[in-house]
């Protein structure tokens, strides 16, 4: 019987999500073949590996107050404790409470890209949310703090190839508050994430860039907590407008 290799599962995960991408960016011309393929490919490992309570999809963000975010490529949200996720006509609408991070999936990251997934990102930010007390058996906890919702960026290669280095850095802070992206991984070079202790972005370069992405988004949505109760109220006043 052959002996199990954890470092070569690992190993092959990544190399799965390079090679899928990569046959992407070879295979479609067409530009929104390609970006859907792409996008396809990420949302896919996410919801193989991510834990059951989260899901991921290509959406828009909605809040009560009736404003929307920016079609998002990659969103991932509660599926445990969010009551309701609107599906028309094969169009995701998620409640801002239960969206735990959003991604911008492209196939090259460039400074135009990084800005581009920074707008994204904070129009979901920008939303409001809505954070109702916990009923119990011996009373009511209080409303939760709002969860940080997580920004990111996933791509296949890099115009900085082949090193993450300083240009990459110089885009992703020109903006570090709404439009802040937490994390991403350029499959074929490595992954960033910004390091809240000292304010400052770390890139690793690394041999498995997709499955150390996975690994340190898991991490950080383990921190995150869970999303808050909804005001599903504040939604149903919609009904009468």
């Amino acid at each position: 019987m052959a002996e199990w290799s954890l470092s070569q599962l690992l190993s092959s995960l990544h190399e799965d999500i390079q090679q899928r991408l990569a046959v992407v960016r070879k295979s479609f011309n067409h530009p929104g073949t390609k970006g859907d393929a792409s996008e396809n490919v990420w949302i896919s490992l996410l919801e193989t590996y991510l834990p059951k309570r989260y899901q991921a999809a290509k959406a828009h963000v909605v809040d009560s107050l009736g404003n929307f975010s920016q079609q998002i490529d990659v969103v991932i949200f509660d599926r445990q404790y969010s009551p309701f996720i609107f599906t028309y006509e094969n169009e995701t609408i998620v409640p801002a409470e239960s969206v735990y991070a959003v991604l911008e999936a492209k196939q090259t990251a460039d400074a135009s890209l990084v800005a581009y997934a920074q707008e994204k990102v904070a129009s979901v930010r920008r939303l409001h949310r809505t954070s109702l007390p916990i009923p119990y058996a011996k009373g009511t906890y209080p409303a939760k703090p709002l969860i940080p919702i997580l920004g990111g960026l996933l791509t296949f290669e890099s115009e900085w190839n082949p090193a993450l280095g300083l240009s990459l850095d110089k885009a992703l802070i020109a903006d570090l508050e709404d439009g802040r992206l937490d994390i991403g991984c350029i499959a074929a070079h490595g992954h960033f994430f910004f390091d809240q202790s000292t304010s400052a972005y770390s890139f690793v370069d690394e041999n498995k860039p997709a499955t150390a992405f996975l690994f340190k988004l898991i991490s950080q949505l383990q921190f995150s907590g869970t999303v808050p109760m909804i005001d599903i109220e504040a939604y149903a006043k919609w009904l009468t407008k």
